[in-house]
């Protein structure tokens, strides 16, 4: 039920299908039944790709239930050998296919294909995509780049080192980007990328991981388990250090620094970001102490927490992750911060979540979007399961210096334009801001056009409405009481709302409006007050606020 309506991740053969995507040449053979074939879409609508997934289907249908289904399979192995000649097939079946109890595996090696066939063994009623992609990398690392261990040879003074990056995949939340970043990120300290897998790598490419004199690895989820591999075997050390953030690209390019040999100090020192000096401007530092909320995959929403602590100032009021795998890292980090993490798959679970810790700014992925869009909070995605709005066109990355910056523009823009809105609409009925008011260039007035412009990021800082009110009498302008609103709907034995009141109410910036309101009718109603008056609007506030 829950996936006809809203899911973080899919099942696992999907992830499976990322990685095959990601890969040159090697090709999917997925058992599965007709209308299985939707997850194309995520690649060619959501991710903008200009081909499509490396994916043939078995495509049953209800009536192939009664014959051989494993013969069906074996055909379209040969098929797609025969059509697309890859290096390395995958074979694997869906979760509708995993009750037939095929074998594909088995089947498909059978053949004697002139190819490596890997079979992917993913319990689709246990796991999720995110857990099935890193499965899936795992199996074709040890698979093609498998052997005996070869001994390490040894190394001039001052030869080059290299490392490989792991974990970017199709479908990812910035990854192309982020690639680009830290591969010049490693450049200018002198060390040379030998391969990225599995995006963009093929499968000579996977067999030449073990050239390089250490991992990093970028997305846990994904990379981990194949890093690990690669430790046991060939004895490369792996990077554990996530390089989002000014802090985290310099504890980053410090691991690295220390697993190349290099003057750790040194390279530290040469990281900058604008986005260091912007967050200490003068337009900045009023946001200090907003309130954040935090969910999305174990690496951006860890990531995402302490760039919002450490380097923006934020009040961290929420940390959770729909990666069950990487839990306890998430449970440690929110326990830092005085908080229980939030470890689930349901977003109803979260929209409560949300709701009860009322955040100024929601940081997520796409249906975090949605709720605090409902919510009327700001919001910036920060995480797959992404839309394809989340593909920009444009070199925006999350990770390294420059991915700072991105970071800072992302989250920080919106509480200012929100600022702006919110005195907009305070001010909305003083002369000096009408349409029909004359143009200081000394034009005509313009007749007044209504214009609908939709906006979820809106937010004032610090005081609210008392920020505003003293702005306006520094300016030494009055203003005008706004014209008395029809009163809303109450309820039976619900407190009514004085106009004064209703029109004090609309002053407080509209992310925590709800709430006031709220907590002003909980005191009335607790006190037997039946009308809501300017005198118990402010005795309410003073209440709830010692």
């Amino acid at each position: 039920m829950q996936l006809s309506v809203w899911t973080y991740e899919g099942p696992p053969h999907v992830g499976a299908m990322r990685i095959a995507t990601a890969l040159k040449d090697v090709h999917y053979v997925l058992h599965a039944p007709q209308g299985d074939t939707y997850a194309d879409l995520l690649f060619t609508m959501i991710e903008r790709r200009d081909h499509r997934p490396p994916v043939t289907y078995t495509t049953f249908q209800a009536r192939d239930l009664g014959g051989d289904t494993a013969e069906l399979f074996k055909r379209a192995v040969h098929e797609a050998y025969e059509r697309f000649r890859p290096a390395a097939i995958l074979v694997g079946a869906s979760c509708t296919a995993e009750l037939i109890q095929d074998d594909p595996g088995g089947l498909a090696k059978r053949l004697g294909l002139p190819v490596p066939v890997i079979p992917l063994e993913l319990p689709s009623y246990q796991r999720r995509e995110n857990w099935g992609a890193g499965e899936t990398f795992y199996q074709v690392v040890r698979t093609l780049a498998g052997g005996a261990p070869r001994p390490a040879a040894p190394r001039a003074p001052g030869a080059t080192r290299s490392c490989n990056l792991l974990g970017p995949t199709a479908l990812g939340f910035r990854h192309r980007d982020d690639i680009l970043e830290l591969t010049r990120l490693l450049a200018d300290m002198g060390i040379r990328v030998n391969v990225v897998a599995p995006l963009g790598a093929a499968a000579a490419d996977i067999a030449r991981l073990p050239e390089a004199d250490f991992n990093v690895v970028l997305y846990g989820e994904i990379a981990t388990p194949a890093a690990e591999w690669l430790q046991r075997t060939y004895r490369q050390p792996y990077t554990k250090s996530i390089p989002i953030g000014l802090n985290g690209t310099r504890d980053f390019v410090r691991e690295v620094a220390t697993l190349a040999g290099l003057d750790a100090d040194a390279e530290v020192a040469r990281i900058s970001a604008r986005s260091a000096w912007y967050s200490r401007s003068v337009d900045s530092t009023y946001l200090t102490g907003k309130r954040v909320f935090v969910f999305g995959d174990a690496t951006h929403a860890l990531g995402a927490a302490r760039v919002a602590t450490e380097e923006l100032g934020f009040q961290l009021v929420g940390l959770g992750t729909y990666t069950r795998e990487r839990a306890r890292e998430v449970r440690a980090a929110a326990e830092a911060h005085g908080l229980t993490a939030l470890i689930t798959d349901d977003y109803l679970e979260v929209e409560r979540a949300i709701e009860a810790a009322t955040p100024e700014l929601v940081l997520g992925t796409q249906m975090e979007r949605h709720i605090a869009k409902r919510l009327q909070v700001p919001c910036a995605v920060i995480s797959a399961p992404v839309h394809v709005q989340d593909f920009p066109a444009r070199y925006s990355p999350q990770m390294g210096a420059e991915g700072a910056n991105v970071l800072f523009d992302t989250w920080v823009h919106p509480l200012m334009m929100g600022l702006e809105e919110h005195l907009l609409t305070m001010f909305r009925e003083d002369f000096e801001f009408g349409d029909l008011s004359p143009s200081h260039l000394g034009h005509a007035p313009s007749p007044r056009v209504d214009h609908t412009v939709e906006m979820s990021t809106t937010l004032l800082p610090g005081g609210g409405a008392a920020v505003a009110e003293m702005a306006v009498a520094d300016a030494g302008v009055t203003l005008a009481d706004e014209p008395a609103a029809p009163a809303p709907p109450v309820a039976a034995g619900a407190p009514r709302w004085q106009p004064q009141a209703e029109q004090e109410l609309k002053k407080i910036p509209f992310f925590v409006r709800g709430k006031a309101r709220r907590n002003t009718e909980r005191y009335a109603a607790e006190r037997g007050i039946t009308d809501i008056t300017l005198d118990t609007l402010y005795e309410a506030k003073a209440h709830f606020s010692r």
